[in-house]
């Protein structure tokens, strides 16, 4: 059973920077596509960033792009998101997925993740 645990969440002023981890365990994941997720309150999940197998590939929401950084850290099993410039709709609980079919597209994996962390709450102050 892989198991995926976020890290790294807190309070920080706008404009500030923040960096996630998301440590897996149960299989590595260096052949899946991993990626993040947040859900603000009253709002629905929303898909953040994707990075694909070996980090080829890397696809993100049109609000966090030039700002969030997803990489991949496969010795590791560790995925980072990391955050800045934040801003107070950067607000949320973000999750970290990851998918059971290997070498996936960052598409095809956003559209339906197989696991999920618990989640981690950032909280950007205005």
């Amino acid at each position: 059973q892989v198991q995926l645990v976020e890290s790294g969440g807190g309070l920080v002023q706008a404009g500030g920077s923040l960096k996630l981890s998301c440590a897996a365990s149960g299989r590595t994941i260096s052949a899946y596509p991993m990626g993040w997720f947040r859900q603000a309150p009253g709002k629905e999940r929303e898909a953040v960033a994707a990075i694909t197998s070996y980090g080829g590939t890397t696809v993100y929401a049109d609000s966090v792009k030039g700002r969030f950084t997803i990489s991949r850290d496969n010795a590791k099993n560790t995925v980072y998101l990391q955050m800045n410039s934040l801003k107070p709709e950067d607000t949320a609980v973000y999750y970290c997925a990851s998918d059971k079919r290997p070498y996936g597209t960052a598409v095809a994996f956003l559209r339906s993740p197989d696991y999920w962390g618990k989640g981690t709450q950032v909280t950007v102050s205005s």
